[in-house]
C-alpha cells in the first residue's frame, strides 16, 4: 500500500472502523461545542498533515548532524528549518525544539542551571504556578527547594515587591516567572533585575502568552530570560509540544539537559509540525489573529463582569481570563459541569487567597475559528444564563450548535 493510498481520509474507516468513530467522534465534538479551554486551539491541517506523515516512522537521537541512527537526511533538514523558525520568530540566539512538552521543557530548563537541593522561587501554585514550579507531586517539588511568591490580595496583581524580598531573603539559584492562570502582561525586566540583584538564573515559563509574543501582541521574554520555556501549541497553534529558547552561552547546556539526560529520540513528525506552525506565526495574517484574540479576550472579560462574575484582576492582558462565578450562586465545578452540559467546554482553577474553584476560560480556538467580539459579548450573557438556571441546558446547547455551525474549525 502507498503512502498516498494510506493518507486517504478513509483509509482508518476501512481498517479500524471502531476507533475510526472514536476519531470523528472527537471531531464532531470539537466542531459543535465552544473550546474555552485557555490551553486548546485548533491546528492547521497544514501542521496535522505533518503530524500525519511518514516523519513519525524515524529515529533519530540526536541533533542534525550528530544523531545514532542512520538515515537521518531528510529530517536533519526538517529540524534545522525549525530551529532556525523558531529563532528568527522569537529573536533568539538559539533554539531547541525537541521537548515534548512544555513540562518537558521546564525539566531540561531545571536540569541545565540546577542541580538537586537548589533553592528556586516560583509563582505559588495557589496563584496561578504550574505543577512544574515546586509541586510535591512533581518531579520540581521532590528535587528542589522551592519558595513561591504569590499575588496582591486585593488586586490580583503579581506582587513584585514581595518576590524582592523573598529573592533577597532565600537567595535562590534560580528565578521563575510565568504562570497557567495570570491573566496579565509580566514585567520581565523587572524580573532580570531581581534575579541579577541576587545573582540568580531567570527562567521565563512561558507557555500560555508565547504565541500572543510571536504575534506580536504581549511582549517577549526572550530579551530577559536565561532560558525560555514554551509550548508550541496554545495560541501559537501549532502541534503538542515545547521548545527552549535561549543565549548561545548556554546552548550546549540546554541542548544536553534535553538530549541525552531528560529525553531520547526526537519525534520528528512534530518537530516538522513545529515548523509548519513557526511558518505560520511569522506572517501578518497571524499578527492580526493574535491582537484579535486578546481583543475578544478583554471584550469576554468585560461582559462577564457586567453580568455579575468576580473578574480576576478585573481583567486581562491576554487571551486567559480567570472568574469566580460565586455571584451567580455556584462554584466553580458545578459552574463547569453546567457549562458543559450546555456546550461550553471550559476549566476550574484555583483563586487566590482562598480555597474557593473558579473558571478558566481563553479566547484563542474560538478565535481561530473566526469568532469576533460580538460573539463574545454573546457568550458572556449566555454563560450567566446557564449558570443562573434562567434558561436549559439543551436549549443552550442548541444556540451552541448553530453558533459553531456559523464558524467550523474546518471548513469544508
Amino acid at each position: 500500500m502507498s503512502v498516498t493510498h494510506t493518507l486517504e481520509a478513509d483509509v482508518l474507516r476501512r481498517q479500524d472502523p471502531q476507533l475510526a468513530d472514536i476519531l470523528l467522534g472527537e471531531l464532531d465534538r470539537q466542531s459543535t461545542t465552544l473550546q474555552l479551554v485557555a490551553a486548546e486551539n485548533f491546528t492547521s491541517p497544514a501542521v496535522l498533515a505533518a503530524l500525519g506523515s511518514s516523519l513519525a516512522n524515524k529515529y533519530a537521537e540526536g541533533y542534525p548532524g550528530a544523531r545514532y541512527h542512520g538515515g537521518c537526511e531528510m529530517v536533519d533538514v526538517a529540524e534545522r528549518l525549525a530551529v532556525e523558525r523558531a529563532k528568527a520568530l522569537f529573536g533568539a540566539e538559539h533554539a531547541n525544539v525537541q521537548s515534548h512538552s512544555g513540562s518537558s521543557a521546564v525539566l531540561a530548563a531545571y536540569a541545565a542551571l540546577l542541580r538537586p537541593g537548589d533553592t528556586v522561587l516560583a509563582l505559588g501554585l495557589p496563584y496561578g504556578g504550574h505543577l512544574t514550579h515546586g509541586s510535591p507531586a512533581n518531579f520540581s517539588g521532590r528535587w528542589f527547594d522551592f519558595v513561591g511568591y504569590g499575588v496582591d490580595a486585593e488586586t490580583g496583581l503579581l506582587d513584585y515587591d514581595q518576590v524582592r524580598t523573598l529573592a533577597r531573603n532565600h537567595r535562590p539559584k534560580a528565578l521563575v516567572c510565568g504562570s497557567i492562570a495570570y491573566p496579565r502582561h509580566i514585567d520581565y525586566a523587572l524580573f532580570r533585575d531581581i534575579a541579577d540583584e541576587v545573582g540568580a538564573y531567570l527562567i521565563a515559563d512561558a507557555a500560555h502568552p508565547m504565541g500572543l509574543v510571536a504575534g506580536g501582541a504581549a511582549p517577549s521574554p526572550v530579551p530577559y530570560a536565561d532560558v525560555v520555556c514554551a509550548t508550541t501549541h496554545k495560541v501559537l497553534r501549532g502541534p503538542r509540544g515545547g521548545m527552549l529558547l535561549c543565549g548561545s552561552d548556554l546552548a550546549e547546556r540546554v541542548d544536553r539537559a534535553v538530549f541525552p539526560f531528560t529525553q531520547g529520540g526526537a519525534q520528528m513528525h512534530t518537530i516538522a509540525a513545529k515548523a509548519v506552525a513557526f511558518g505560520e506565526a511569522s506572517t501578518p495574517a497571524f499578527a492580526v489573529y493574535a491582537h484579535q484574540v486578546v481583543a475578544n479576550a478583554r471584550t469576554l472579560a468585560a461582559h462577564l463582569a457586567e453580568e455579575g462574575l468576580v473578574v480576576t484582576t478585573g481583567g486581562t492582558d491576554t487571551h486567559l481570563i480567570t472568574a469566580d462565578p460565586a455571584p451567580l450562586g455556584v462554584d466553580g465545578r458545578e459552574a463547569r459541569g453546567r457549562l458543559a452540559a450546555a456546550g461550553i467546554v471550559l476549566d476550574c482553577c484555583a483563586l487566590p487567597h482562598g480555597d474557593a474553584r473558579g473558571l478558566r476560560l481563553g479566547t484563542a480556538a474560538v478565535t481561530t475559528q473566526g469568532m469576533g467580539e460580538e460573539e463574545m459579548v454573546w457568550l458572556a450573557a449566555t454563560l450567566a444564563r446557564v449558570l443562573r438556571g434562567e434558561t436549559e441546558s439543551q436549549k443552550v446547547r442548541e444556540e451552541v450548535r448553530e453558533l459553531t455551525g456559523r464558524f467550523p474549525p474546518y471548513p469544508g
